[in-house]
């Protein structure tokens, strides 16, 4: 149904459809034309509705242009194997998937859209087509499991410095690995691995942008919290030069991570941090714990000086911004 309905507004380039003539040509109720229309809507399509006109497409969603991303890369390793998708429930499950069959670091999962997007602690990730970024990365470092957290910061490192690269945007790290303009989201990293003998075997970097999303794309309950590069620029980004970018920094970080261990890494996250020297508040086994987030320990870990003067480390959860 949603194809024979965007095959009526290709008869009519940028002219107004009236629900009446969908629901007459296709036999279906107004009510139906608008659920599908909402449908194609979360698909990446937009429309402009009239009440007295009807609806009017105004754009499909954008397509990954594969050899202009592949043309444009500068690194050695990561994203020179691509795997590409329409629409995947997500690019995680792919990528535990494509490394179980072999796949060699570097390998990158793309997708147009995600039905089932994971963030951390199982929560669900918005991912309208053609709209974001979806991705995950397959690492391969030779490192104990529990310095995996060090991975996860020098991830958001890495894209911090990207997108202060290709977008006029003012952006910053909220502990430890959200991305934020203006205090709102536009970000989110997951890593997942599997270790053998307490050092990693593999671990897969995903990564969510929300890229191209205007304010009609997200739900209600989202959009006091969530923002886009394009809304907070005031323009459209390739998303090509983005991962581009991205790509490039966070394979010159994970050499430098590699060869120097993590004090580099932890010093140019607390530089990019908007975390740092401010109230925080947050949840730990042992309850809930406020004061001012002084830096990070050698662990990746955050330290919090307490109203009492104890300095607590925090290793995983979120935090509140006071």
């Amino acid at each position: 149904m949603n194809d024979r309905i965007l095959a009526l507004f290709e008869e009519s380039p940028d002219a107004y459809v009236s629900g009446a003539e969908i629901s007459r040509r296709l036999g279906v109720s107004r009510t139906a034309i608008w659920k599908h229309i909402e449908e194609l809507r979360s698909s990446g399509y937009t429309f402009e509705a009239s009440p007295r006109k009807g609806y009017r497409l105004l754009s499909k969603p954008a397509k990954w242009q594969l050899t202009e991303l592949l043309a444009g890369l500068k690194t050695k390793v990561l994203g020179r194997k691509v795997h590409l998708f329409d629409e995947v429930d997500s690019t995680q499950t792919i990528a535990h998937k494509l490394v179980a069959s072999g796949a060699e670091e570097g390998t990158l999962v793309l997708a147009e859209m995600q039905t089932a997007g994971r963030g951390r602690m199982g929560r669900a990730w918005h991912s309208p087509a053609g709209k974001g970024i979806w991705m995950s990365l397959v690492l391969k470092p030779r490192i104990p499991v529990y310095f995996m957290p060090q991975l996860t910061l020098l991830c958001a490192v890495a894209l911090c410095r990207a997108i202060g690269q290709t977008c006029a945007v003012d952006v910053g790290i909220k502990w430890p690995n959200d991305l934020l303009i203006g205090g709102k989201k536009i970000s989110g990293i997951l890593l997942e691995s599997s270790g053998e003998d307490e050092r990693l075997k593999y671990v897969i970097a995903g990564i969510g942008i929300s890229a191209n999303l205007l304010v009609e794309d997200y739900p209600e309950a989202l959009r006091p919290i969530a923002t886009s590069l394009a809304i907070a620029s005031g323009s459209l980004i390739s998303r090509e030069k983005l991962v581009q970018t991205f790509l490039f920094e966070f394979e010159e970080l994970y050499a430098l991570y590699l060869e120097k261990g993590f004090a580099p890494i932890r010093l140019l996250w607390e530089a990019q941090s908007v975390t740092l020297h401010r109230p925080i508040r947050t949840m730990t086994p042992q309850g809930p714990i406020e004061g001012i987030a002084e830096g990070l320990d050698d662990s990746g870990a955050l330290t919090v000086l307490t109203p009492a003067g104890e300095r607590i480390k925090v290793f995983s959860g979120d935090i509140e911004l006071r």
